[in-house]
């Protein structure tokens, strides 16, 4: 199992290791890591995978180093190597919004998660991350997102998620792939709030799409995610009707 290391932005390195076996073409599981004086690290990746995800991070930082660790959400693939990253870095520090760490982080950490607001900036010497919350969007009550102010990289979780092993960063069409994987997986929770809160991260404008599943994106990325609102927006629409 490789983990592939690519510079998407100015100090912001995907991690990515692919699942050829994944049908029906593979599916790539991706960590970021924002490179800083507190190097922060954008999900956690399954347990199994923590040897080769950590070794790619050593490759850059030492995994010690690591003071910050955050994720879109609760799920396997995103913290399930929480603990081993909190054993391996010990100044590390869960961080996330307010729901997941009285929910679930709480509980599961095991060192206390630092519970951070909507909108709150993480100052990492050289780098700024604000924390914003997207309950429900794509999907879980404690979704959120990270955007990274000084690129313009926005960290989106399971937003814009697609199929295969494509490049590290493409700048074409991104949406038309995002919504062939959502019509295979029906994993976006559609509801009212859907769109517009995809919109509110629309209107960042960030420069930089860090996905987690497929390759990141540096073309128009308010477009984007503008279009991938439109989808939800009609869906939900025709959905009501």
């Amino acid at each position: 199992m490789e983990t592939r290391i690519n510079e998407i932005a100015d100090g912001i390195y995907r991690l990515s290791t692919f699942f050829a076996e994944m049908p029906p073409s593979g599916f790539t599981f991706n960590q970021f890591l924002v490179k800083a004086e507190e190097p922060l690290l954008f999900h956690c990746g399954m347990r199994g995978i923590f040897p080769a995800v950590s070794a790619a991070v050593a490759k850059i930082v030492p995994v010690e180093r690591l003071r910050w660790i955050s994720f879109g959400h609760v799920e396997a693939d995103e913290c399930g190597a929480m603990n081993q990253w909190l054993a391996a870095a010990p100044r590390a520090q869960v961080a996330h919004g307010m729901v997941a760490c009285d929910v679930s982080l709480n509980d599961l950490a095991d060192r206390p998660p630092r519970a951070l607001a909507d909108g709150e900036v993480l100052d990492l010497g050289g780098k700024r991350v604000r924390y914003i919350d997207t309950p429900h969007v794509p999907h879980c009550w404690e979704a959120g997102v990270v955007y990274e102010e000084t690129t313009g990289t926005l960290l989106c979780g399971d937003l814009l998620t697609h199929l295969g092993d494509g490049p590290a960063v493409i700048g074409g069409d991104i949406v038309g792939p995002a919504v062939a994987a959502e019509d295979m997986f029906h994993a976006t929770s559609l509801g009212p709030v859907t769109a517009p809160t995809i919109r509110k991260l629309a209107a960042l404008k960030p420069r930089t799409l860090g996905v987690m599943h497929g390759s990141s994106f540096d073309g128009d990325c308010a477009g984007a995610l503008g279009a991938l609102a439109d989808h939800y927006a009609a869906r939900a629409k025709a959905m009501a009707a």
